[in-house]
């Protein structure tokens, strides 16, 4: 039987089928203990190492709708990655504020990131001021909506603008302020009597 003498090298098996004889080499490498591959939330992996290497490289990409944070591809050296695992974070749209706009104008924002919601003038924010992209991709909390202010002494004008907003045409528009018009001197008219 064939004896294998016992070494602090590694030894590298070299397989001859021609004469099925078997031939024992002594190979020097440093042994890469990294055969967990961290993984990640919101991601996935590949081992993308170079053929007759002995470094370990893992290269990472996110799920659609989530954007890579940190080193894309990390190495195996000496029993260590060459950096930390990278993090998927989650990419959120652009809040839709009607009579209003945000803080941080951009089209996709990251987890984490917050903004802030101002109304147009006469408007008021009715809900949470501040929200955050959240890791769901959604904003927490629920965007808030910019709602017209109704001053002490404007009901009128508000129930005017609502009235205006219903009528199809101008005529139709112009019609109703001249009944309104002519239920105000009505009004008048009988409180003087």
């Amino acid at each position: 039987s064939l004896r294998v003498p016992v070494t602090r090298q590694p030894i590298l098996c070299l397989l001859d089928f021609s004469d099925r004889t078997h031939s024992l080499l002594p190979f020097s490498f440093a042994i890469q203990d990294c055969d967990m591959f961290p993984s990640i939330a919101h991601g996935s992996y590949e081992d993308v190492s170079p053929i007759f290497s002995f470094t370990t490289v893992v290269q990472y990409k996110c799920d659609e709708g989530y954007v890579l944070v940190g080193e894309e591809k990390i190495t195996c050296r000496n029993s260590h990655w060459s950096s930390l695992v990278p993090q998927c974070k989650a990419m959120c749209l652009k809040p839709e504020i009607k009579d209003g706009t945000v803080s941080l104008d951009k089209k996709q924002y990251v987890e984490s990131e917050t903004v802030t919601v101002q109304c147009d003038s006469g408007y008021s924010v009715v809900g949470s001021p501040s929200i955050i992209c959240s890791e769901n991709r959604t904003w927490y909390p629920e965007v808030p909506k910019c709602e017209w202010e109704v001053l002490s002494g404007c009901e009128q004008v508000l129930a005017g603008r609502k009235l205006m907003q219903c009528l199809p045409s101008p005529e139709d528009v112009k019609m109703a302020l001249e009944v309104y018009k002519l239920s105000l001197e009505i009004e008048r008219l009988e409180l003087q009597t």
